[in-house]
């Protein structure tokens, strides 16, 4: 079987290394331990073994899998995947999640023709530094396998012999590494706030919460206030000056609804600032702060009057963080199944939604996943706002190898489906799931409403700036 040739769509790799082919005539445990030793995932260095009593390249994939710390699939029960899409995962992941540089592949004299092929073709599409670590006591096992390696056309190979050269050619044991996953989360708690409207509602926690509380909420509430007013300042001077509107005393101007594309950055500004809100009530306290700039700057932002029973990003979301996403990255090896699952984490949307995601759905720099759901939908009918939800930093590596896998699948364009058989059939979706092993808030509290952010409006309100009670007041100006 051979690799499918590269599409246009996928750029070339630099030119890698030669590779090195260490011979251990002595099988010197020593060397093994060397090995071992000498890797560290976290600094783009990874040793491979291959499981023993097989030839199959499905396996050696896993084996390189498992290497990088993705080995969810040896529980019993989890997805199993073929040749051709454990290699896409190999690749796919080692070129967007970035930092892998270098693979000691063990037991190297035991390769078959057809694993050095994979082998060479993973080289080739990463630019990965490769070195096959062989014991080759006979000079027939050395021949043979300059065979297999001249027949998979890996024929730029510096030779190192001897226990001493091969040592010093694998380098010094990795320092420092750290083994098992993040610490746990935690974030302060804030109490239930209360449901005013945003001229109000600072002056309200601060009546009704004790000094701790109100420092956390307020901490919150000026985060979304300076997060906007930043936002305001570069889009605003960016984007043309409304049109003057005549008034007089009697007939005050009405106000100038935003057009659909300042609506469409309006609400994917507001999935930037929830995100990773760790509960609701942050949510509505960043939200209110962001109200307060918006009226700063002349523009009134309405939203959802009581957002704690809305559904989309800082409701029914969990923040992306480090334990999380080790979490994705360790139990589901399918690039396709871990930004499935982190996107139904960081969106909070329902899954019938989130299924008509399309490759092109996501941005060229991994920020941004727009849903046109009226376009496929509502075939021929003006197109309305798109749904845009922002993606954490953290996830981007996920998203950008779902991206790079579609593409590599044969038959595959950019309007296809992005998670294609991810969220079809209830027993495929109950195991991917369960291969997860995370919470998911918008499954525990589905909402068959449109999520709160894609019925954000804003308007121009062509009056002067509110006075300061009505934007950030100062703490003296709170108190009854």
């Amino acid at each position: 079987m051979t690799t499918p040739p590269r599409t246009p769509q996928q750029p070339a790799a630099p030119a890698p290394p030669p590779v090195r082919l260490l011979l251990d005539s002595d099988d010197d445990h020593a060397v093994h331990r060397a090995a071992y030793q000498w890797a560290d995932p976290a600094q783009g260095r990874i040793t491979v073994d291959p499981t023993p009593h097989t030839t199959s390249p499905a396996y050696l994939a896993l084996d390189v899998l498992r290497a990088m710390g993705r080995d969810g699939f040896l529980r019993p029960e989890a997805e199993r995947m073929s040749t051709d899409p454990a290699w896409r995962a190999v690749t796919c992941w080692t070129l967007a999640c970035g930092g892998l540089d270098e693979v000691i592949m063990l037991r190297a004299h035991r390769l078959t023709i057809e694993r050095l092929r994979r082998l060479a073709a993973w080289r080739a599409d990463t630019g990965i530094r490769l070195t096959l670590l062989a014991h080759t006591p006979e000079q027939t096992d050395l021949q043979r396998l300059l065979e297999h390696l001249t027949a998979a056309e890996l024929v730029d190979v510096a030779t190192v012999r001897g226990t001493a050269a091969v040592l010093e050619a694998i380098g010094p044991a990795a320092t420092g590494r750290r083994t098992g996953p993040p610490p746990h989360d935690h974030a302060h708690q804030l109490p239930t706030l209360p449901r005013s409207g945003v001229a109000a509602w600072r002056a309200d926690c601060w009546r009704r919460q004790n000094a701790t509380d109100f420092a956390h909420t307020d901490g919150q509430y000026r985060a979304g206030y300076a997060a906007a007013r930043t936002w305001l300042t570069c889009t605003l001077s960016l984007q043309p000056t409304p049109p003057e509107v005549t008034e007089d005393a009697d007939h005050p101007a009405e106000p100038t609804p935003f057009t659909l594309q300042e609506t469409e950055a309006v609400r994917l500004f507001l999935a930037r600032l929830t995100v990773s809100s760790p509960s609701a009530q942050h949510t509505v306290a960043r939200v209110r702060g962001a109200q307060a700039a918006f009226l700063s700057h002349s523009l009134l932002l309405n939203v959802p009057d009581d957002l704690t029973r809305c559904a989309g990003p800082g409701l029914t979301t969990v923040p992306l963080t480090p334990r999380t996403v080790h979490t994705i990255t360790v139990r589901l090896p399918n690039p396709l199944r871990a930004a499935a699952i982190a996107a139904l984490l960081f969106t909070g949307t329902d899954t019938s939604l989130l299924s008509m995601t399309q490759i092109a759905g996501v941005d060229k720099d991994g920020t941004t996943v727009a849903i046109d759901r009226d376009s496929r939908i509502n075939i021929g009918e003006e197109p309305g706002p798109r749904h845009l939800y922002a993606i954490p930093s953290r996830a981007r590596p996920l998203l950008r190898a779902a991206v790079e896998f579609r593409r590599r699948t044969p038959r595959t364009a950019d309007n296809h489906g992005l998670f294609a058989n991810c969220f079809g059939t209830a027993p495929r979706f109950e195991a991917l799931i369960a291969d997860a092993g995370l919470p998911v808030p918008a499954l525990v509290h589905p909402h068959a409403e449109d999520d709160w952010h894609t019925a954000a409006r804003c308007w121009h309100l062509h009056t002067p700036t509110p006075s300061a009670p009505d934007v950030l007041p100062r703490l003296g100006e709170l108190h009854p």
